[in-house]
């Protein structure tokens, strides 16, 4: 070891395989359609700014790993968003409205998916209310304010602000654009999951006819994780080895792959990784996830700043990468999986393998992005 020699532990909570694991193309496009998916990327790449967002070669990491490639989906060059959320919730308020700029758009989030509702809503000049919870920073609430959104603060976490926006809209007939599922309210997340899946359309191009044999995937409400995974069976002929990434302190996705059913997680502390901090796994992207999903791990938050910095400061590749904290529970598990031989050897991580990672947002708040970074 040489850039991760200084006695430092990577860490990892909780690592699980998927006793229901299996693989199904056809099952998992029953979720989100080919022609859902093929929908997405040729409206989306027809939007005035789209251009494809880097994969960068994280390879001085993958030459201390020991590992083929370690290939990096940089989300900070997406449009002005700086966030993979950018091609969901702007696709989906065009799906649903049609045109029709009578109505009333609204969503609740924890920052990046409400910023491309708002963004989508301004394209389109539609009026947008985004509902947020009070641990949601002051800097990401005012970037939705910013795109022309009206911004409602709700007390206490995500899962409070979304009971609101749904109340709120009810009352008021507002289309709700979110990107979570529930009864009686699927089609909308398939669109934003759709939206999603340009990012694997992307990668298939830029990949230079490598096969990737590994996939880590953060997990919230398992919206982008499904997504890609569909995106693989849509353009991929291989099945690589799929990973979902949590926080140790909301790790729905894997206390529901235990079980093989949907738990709801009682969130007690609020991670670093606010993005991800989901008590309840979204039912479309289940329905892929259930079974597609081989290998769970959860994280703690030690490492965070730590790997933003590392990023950053070019360690890990040969150019610097702006990294937000929900980009860095990729990079963190693939290191804590390496380091521990057993996971190593479970997930057959070797001199072979092309490891794909998603640097999911950039610096989509400034003033965190450099608190995090410049800490000893």
């Amino acid at each position: 070891m040489t850039i991760l020699s200084n006695g430092h532990q990577w860490k990892y909570s909780e690592f699980i395989d998927n006793k229901n694991y299996s693989f199904n193309k056809d099952q998992i496009l029953k979720s989100i359609s080919k022609d859902d998916i093929d929908d997405a990327y040729n409206s989306i790449s027809k939007w005035k700014g789209y251009t494809p967002t880097p994969l960068i070669s994280l390879n001085k990491l993958s030459e201390e790993l020991s590992l083929k490639n370690i290939f990096y989906k940089d989300e900070n060059k997406r449009f002005d968003l700086k966030s993979f959320k950018a091609l969901g919730g702007a696709y989906a308020v065009e799906k649903v409205t049609k045109g029709n700029k009578d109505i009333v758009v609204a969503t609740a989030t924890a920052g990046n998916h409400g910023r491309s509702v708002a963004w989508g809503a301004r394209r389109l000049g539609l009026k947008c209310k985004i509902f947020i919870s009070e641990f949601v920073s002051e800097a990401r609430g005012q970037a939705m304010v910013d795109l022309g959104a009206d911004v409602i603060k709700v007390k206490g976490n995500y899962e409070k602000s979304l009971i609101e926006c749904i109340k709120q809209s009810t009352e008021n007939s507002w289309q709700i654009v979110q990107d979570v599922a529930w009864k009686d309210y699927m089609l909308v997340p398939k669109y934003t999951m759709a939206g999603y899946s340009v990012m694997m359309k992307e990668i298939i191009d830029q990949i230079n006819h490598e096969k990737i044999t590994h996939i880590i995937l953060q997990a919230g409400v398992g919206g982008m994780a499904g997504a890609m995974v569909a995106g693989i069976a849509r353009y991929l002929e291989n099945i690589p080895t799929t990973i979902v990434v949590e926080p140790d302190s909301a790790a729905c996705v894997l206390e529901s792959i235990k079980t093989g059913k949907i738990e709801k997680i009682d969130i007690k502390r609020e991670s670093l990784m606010g993005g991800m901090s989901c008590g309840e796994v979204s039912l479309v992207p289940w329905e892929i996830l259930k079974n597609s999903v081989k290998h769970c791990i959860s994280l703690p938050d030690d490492d965070i700043a730590k790997t933003m910095k590392l990023l950053g400061n070019s360690t890990f590749s040969n150019e610097p990468i702006i990294a937000g904290e929900n980009s860095a529970p990729g990079v963190i598990s693939l290191i804590a999986s390496c380091e521990d031989q057993n996971i190593k050897q479970n997930l057959k991580l070797d001199h072979n393998s092309n490891v794909l990672v998603i640097g999911c947002e950039g610096d989509t708040d400034k003033e965190m992005y450099q608190k995090l970074i410049n800490q000893n």
